[in-house]
């Protein structure tokens, strides 16, 4: 376990399973149909990895990048799009893949920013979701893990760009996050969702 981190909230053999388990029935729901996977960026990008290569439908994917965090630990409440979908998706199957659902700011702007270029339907898929952070209800189809309102990192979840690559999925010390530890990367401003 990482030193800056209190706990192991998942192990890699848990995100393992339910992994597979989530690309089971997703490859369920979309038999006879092709899947367009949409990446949420940074962060989605180890769950979308493993998920895609678990689909046994025929499937494609893209990624858009959008920020409501800055260099905060919280939300903005202010989405902007970064990077947009390379490919079209009107009459597409698409499915939303992110990391973490915490407020759901971000998710409903890009639920309604999408419904609008006429996707064939519209899914979320994401690991994880806190539902007692909810600001805006969201509609998720496929859930991995609910937890509660712990600082977490790992498996592509990272705090001012670090922690990403770690196995599983554990909670950052607080002292880290509040700003009682310092790292180079601080300086960067990315921001991380809590």
């Amino acid at each position: 376990m990482h030193p800056d981190c209190e706990r192991i909230l998942l192990t890699e053999e848990e995100i393992r399973l339910k992994v597979k388990e989530l690309a089971a029935q997703i490859s369920r729901d979309y038999a006879d149909k092709e899947l367009l996977v949409v990446g949420i960026l940074k962060g989605s990008v180890i769950f979308l990895a493993d998920l895609v290569r678990n689909i046994s439908v025929p499937t494609c994917f893209d990624f858009m990048a959008v920020s409501s965090y800055g260099a905060s630990s919280k939300s903005s409440g202010v989405v902007r799009i970064l990077k947009d979908l390379d490919q079209g998706i009107e009459g597409r199957h698409v499915l939303i893949v992110e990391d973490i659902v915490d407020t759901g700011l971000t998710l409903s702007y890009l639920v309604e920013n999408l419904k609008t270029r006429g996707p064939a339907s519209l899914k979320i898929c994401t690991l994880l979701d806190k539902p007692s952070r909810r600001v805006v209800d969201v509609d998720v189809h496929y859930n991995g893990f609910k937890i509660e309102d712990h600082f977490v990192v790992g498996y592509g979840l990272d705090f001012n760009g670090l922690y990403r690559n770690q196995p599983c999925i554990m909670v950052l010390k607080p002292d880290v996050y509040k700003g009682g530890k310092k790292h180079d990367s601080a300086r960067a401003g990315i921001g991380n969702r809590p």
